[in-house]
Formats: C-alpha cells, structure tokens, sequence
C-alpha cells in the first residue's frame, strides 16, 4: 500500500516540477446591441482604431472593425454575418489593426475586401499582410509624375494624358462608359510593365463576372486582380475595399514597381460610408453625409503616388470613378473628389446619344500633369488638338445654321469633323501609341482633307493594316519616342502609298 503511495507522490512531484505557469492577457467585452451589421461594445477601453475584434457565436468566429471609440463603449463594423451575433455574446480584442493579404498569388485572382477567394480556384497562399489604412507618401518621398500611363483611347492619350503616380477622375452619368474606359486601360497595359487592380464597389456581381471573362479573354488577367465588394455584400465590406485595393497595390509600389488601379465607384463607396457612420449616430452634415466624407476620399487617393529612386523609385496611378445625377459635376461627392485628384475625364450624354463614343468631353475634361506625361512624338502630333476640337465645338453650332463661313472657318469645321470621327473607338480596342501618333500625324498634315468624312474610319482602319505591313515608321516611334526628319519622312510616304491604294481617293 506505501508502495502504491510512495509511486503517486513521486508521479506527482514529476508532473509539478515539469509544469510551466504561462499568463495570457486578453482583452474580453460584451455586445450590448447589434443590428444592421453594427454592433455596439461594452468593456473593451483599449481598443484601437481599425482594430480586428473577434465575436464569438454559436457557430464560430465573426470578425468585426472598431471604427467609434466611445467612453463607455465601441461601436464595430461586422465584416461577417452579423445575424449569427446575440446581445451579450464574448468579444476579444486581437491587438491586430485590420490588414490584408498580399504578394504575387494574388495576381490573376478575384478576392473579398479581406483578400479571400472568390473565383474557385482555390485558397491564396500568402504570408505577408499589409495594413488597409496607411498614411499617404510625403513630399519628400515623391518626384514629379513624367512616364506615360498608355491607356489606349486616343482621345484620352492625345488631349488628356495620363502619368504614373497621377490621380486621373472619370466622371459622368451612368450607362456612358466610364467602366469600359477603364477596362480598356487595363488591357492595354499588357507588355507595358504595369499591374493592374480593379475594385468593384457595390457593383452588380453578373456584371463583374463579364468583365473578368473579358480580361481573361485579352490575357489582362495575367497581370490584374480584381477586388470584389459585390451589390450584395454589406456596407462594412463596400466602406474597406478601396482601401484593401491600394495595400495590394502598395506591396508592387514598394517593390519598385508601377501599378494601375480603379476604384468604380467612389459614389457608392461614400454612399456606404454614410450609411455606416448613421447608423452608428455620428452628426450628418450635408445630404446626410458625415462631416470627415472629404477625408474618407483623399486619404485614400493621396497613397496613389510617384516615388522617388530613393524610395524605390515605384508608382501607384489612381483612376477613380464617380457617377453624377443628370451631369451635376458640381455636387457635393463628385467636387470633393474632383479637388482631390490632378484632373478629370468627364463624358457626356448629347456626344454619347450622338454616337461619338467615348463620349469625352474636351472642354470640360483636363489632366493638370499635361504634357509632360507624353511621349515626345505624341506631344508634337497632339499639341494642337485640344484646340482644334473646342474650337469645332464652338464652330459647329454656327455651321448649323447654314450661314455663309468663310474658307478658314469652314476648314475648321471640316478638320473638326475628322477630328472627332477619328477620337470614335470600338469598345475593348484600346490602340497602340504608334498608331495614334501615325492617325493624327495624317490628320493634322491635312493629309485627310480629301477622305470623305463618313469614310474617315474606314480610312483609319485600313491605314493601320497598311502599317502593319510596313511597320518600319511604326517601329522607330515606339523605340525613339519622339518624330525626326527620318520617321517623318517615311510616316509621309507610308500614308501616301496607302492614298493611292484607296480607290474613292482616286482621281
């Protein structure tokens, strides 16, 4: 029997000598009220600002946002299903700010504002995070934006140019082609050394679905993510995903690479963010939006940016998106975001109706990079036509009253026609910046006076196979950037053989 009892007491002294005391700290509070995917906190005093809180449920975890930090309690975003979470269920503070997933398995994925999978192909393997909110680059940081972004809209890369590190608006009403002119942009990107994110706010998930089939079907996807925070997800998720897009694009940015991304739309972003911030009881201020919806925007677009060699010498251009009501550019978001960002594309509905699409507004429209974000041989062919154009669209409302016009005015308007003939562009064929330089060298030589101007795109399309053939012109455009003596002289010659080829030119 001492035996049996001798054996426990040394089975036990083993097992107090081998035990290791660890104290674990955690930060526990208790919901006091949730609904509409808000929920409120008691007893977390430490919590952070964009701190990650567990909720636990019946059914597992649900992950939430503080964003109000009050006295006597917090109030959170539910990034989860916020119907699974009960009044006075356990809360943990993770001492973890929310950040996401990011790395190069993110390339060619569609994922969640958290950076999940949403395409079925699979779990993306990653093990960097970066934070969603960060502070903007500082001035010391930055150069001036210079290298072209190449969006393949001749319009766009003539009169309103586009530079790495640039904040660029597209504006106007819905069902004019502000998606499509962004989509373009993306695929024209590829061998242009540029990765490129899309983010989806509230957006129609069928209408997504189409987009990422079309980037796929032009091999975009082999450089693009998109970001998806579908019409069906909860304000929470529409309120992190352009800040979850550009902590994705700041890995590449740091890496000393150039990234392109789209935010469609910052309407919708801001209508969620107002309807966060209500239902948490912050003050509205005009149309109902909190008084920081200026803020929620520039610090976002102010992390779009050209750094420095220092600092490694990467970009990040921002192409934001903003819907307005009946052309109102002068609305309480569309201003706000037009005062943040270094100019705005804005299309219009009388050109759109009457079929000059993209439906780019010169007048209205500008870029406060200008020029220097072109390369030397667009900068030379396309120096005059913003000009050309806002003087036809003064012109052309006289023309119409078939008034006697002088020979200078009438050639105005008649270079004007070509002019916008030529700035028409199917849908999904962004155009080689060769191409573009070749068109407008053509129009602006007069080159094109004697083209019928119904037949000007017909004219163009076959210009441009003829330069295929021999692309000798097209070739030293895109090696030296910029027209000599030599490229002009066989630009001149390229054109004129394909004239004499065009049977209507025949004499």
């Amino acid at each position: 029997m001492s035996t049996t009892k001798d054996f426990i007491i040394e089975q036990l002294k083993e097992e107090i000598s081998g035990f290791k005391a660890e104290i674990s700290e955690k930060s526990v509070g208790r919901v006091l009220k949730v609904s509409d995917g808000i929920a409120l906190v008691s007893g977390l005093a430490e919590a952070m600002m964009s701190e990650i809180l567990m909720f636990k449920t019946e059914n597992g975890e649900v992950t939430g946002v503080a964003l109000n930090l009050e006295e006597n309690q917090v109030g959170a975003i539910i990034l989860g299903d916020y119907t699974a979470i009960k009044e006075g269920d356990e809360v943990r503070a993770s001492k973890r700010i929310l950040e996401v997933p990011v790395g190069e398995a993110l390339i060619g994925r569609v994922v969640n504002p958290l950076g999940e999978a949403l395409d079925g192909k699979g779990k993306i393997e990653t093990s960097q995070f970066y934070p969603v909110e960060k502070i903007a680059p500082g001035v010391i940081t930055r150069e001036s934006v210079k290298q072209p972004v190449q969006t393949g809209i001749k319009a766009i890369d003539a009169m309103i140019p586009i530079g790495r590190g640039q904040r660029e608006l597209i504006i106007g009403d819905r069902q004019l082609g502000k998606t499509a002119l962004a989509i373009d942009a993306i695929i024209n990107q590829k061998g242009q050394n540029m990765k490129c994110i899309y983010v989806a706010i509230g957006q129609k998930e069928s209408k997504i679905a189409g987009i990422v089939a079309k980037l796929e079907e032009a091999g975009a996807m082999a450089y693009t993510t998109v970001v998806l925070a579908g019409a069906s997800n909860p304000a929470s998720m529409l309120y992190i995903a352009p800040y979850a897009g550009c902590a994705i694009a700041e890995y590449f940015c740091d890496k000393g690479e150039d990234v392109l991304i789209i935010y469609d739309d910052l309407s919708k972003h801001a209508v969620s963010y107002r309807e966060i911030s209500l239902l948490l009881r912050r003050p509205p201020g005009r149309e109902a939006y909190p008084g920081d919806v200026f803020y929620l925007h520039s610090r976002l677009l102010e992390r779009a940016c050209k750094l420095n060699k220092e600092n490694g010498g990467g970009s990040i251009t921002a192409l934001p998106i903003i819907e307005t009501q009946a052309g109102d550019i002068s609305a309480y978001i569309p201003t706000n975001v037009i005062s943040i960002t270094d100019g705005q594309i804005f299309l219009e509905p009388d050109l759109f109706y009457k079929g000059n699409r993209p439906a780019v507004n010169a007048g209205l429209s500008v870029s406060r990079v200008g020029s220097s974000a072109q390369i030397k041989a667009m900068k030379k062919v396309a120096g005059k036509m913003r000009l050309e154009a806002a003087q036809y669209r003064e012109l052309a409302s006289f023309a119409q009253f078939g008034s006697d016009l002088d020979a200078d005015t009438k050639k105005k308007i008649e270079r004007g026609q070509r002019l916008y003939e030529i700035f028409k562009q199917d849908q999904y064929q962004p155009l080689a910046v060769a191409k573009q330089v070749l068109i407008y060298y053509t129009l602006i030589n007069g080159l094109m006076d004697n083209v019928p101007v119904e037949r000007v795109r017909e004219f163009e399309a076959g210009l441009y196979k003829h330069a295929d053939l021999n692309d000798e012109a097209l070739r030293l455009i895109e090696e030296k950037k910029e027209l000599t003596d030599e490229i002009e002289t066989k630009m001149k010659k390229l054109i004129n053989d394909y004239k004499d080829t065009v049977d209507y030119l025949m004499k």
